[in-house]
């Protein structure tokens, strides 16, 4: 398979025929070979339109769809960014891409340690990973300057909230019921927080303490 040109297809198709045009985040994603964050079996699939399986009821989102929320976070170099739900760790790859110091919580062993291992063979080092429940956050690093959960929740997580830059932070979050959700921004401005309702999406869902409840 010529992943290369596969790549560059899927980012003019998918992102940037979708709105998606932000330079620095098409540079990111350019910079990522989204083949080495699927399972082997799955590399041919990995520049499809659509979200792959990745095990344990978990998938790596919809190239679109992660564009498109890491478009709305507004990203800039140095800043610290929280990922709640690492997944295969392709997100948080982009965003170091994006020179940012990413801090990404899992919370489930196999998929942490998956993604450990793709971030590792791809040589990025500014990606610090813990297993747990994201939705109650990484408080001894708290501030963080950008926060992207990258699941399902019924509401943002106040105890994530209590973790964001108030000066200017932002929050990415798809919000919701458990079979659909909108795509949310909480943006921080001198202490003034601001909603936006942005797209619909369909994401896996996070569990925890201020998430979805486990059956």
């Amino acid at each position: 398979m010529d992943y290369e040109k596969l790549l560059e297809k899927m980012i003019k198709e998918q992102i940037q025929n979708r709105g998606v045009n932000n330079k620095t985040v098409i540079q990111a994603i350019r910079n990522v070979p989204r083949h080495e964050f699927v399972r082997e079996k799955d590399m041919d699939y990995a520049y499809d339109d659509c979200p792959i399986p990745i095990g344990y009821g978990q998938t790596i989102s919809q190239p679109y769809i992660v564009a498109y929320m890491t478009d709305e976070l507004e990203v800039k170099q140095g800043m610290k960014v929280l990922e709640i739900g690492t997944g295969s760790g392709y997100q948080a790859a982009i965003l170091s891409k994006m020179g940012a110091k990413v801090y990404s919580i899992e919370r489930i062993k196999e998929i942490h340690n998956f993604a450990m291992n793709n971030l590792k063979k791809m040589n990025i080092v500014n990606v610090n990973l813990r297993i747990g429940d994201g939705t109650i956050g990484w408080q001894e690093e708290a501030p963080f300057d950008r926060i992207i959960i990258t699941g399902a929740v019924p509401s943002v997580p106040s105890e994530l909230e209590k973790q964001i830059n108030k000066n200017d932070g932002i929050i990415i979050a798809p919000v919701g019921k458990e079979i659909f959700q909108r795509i949310y921004k909480v943006k921080y401005d001198k202490g003034v927080r601001k909603i936006e309702e942005k797209i619909g999406c369909i994401f896996v869902s996070i569990y925890g303490k201020y998430g979805f409840k486990e059956n």
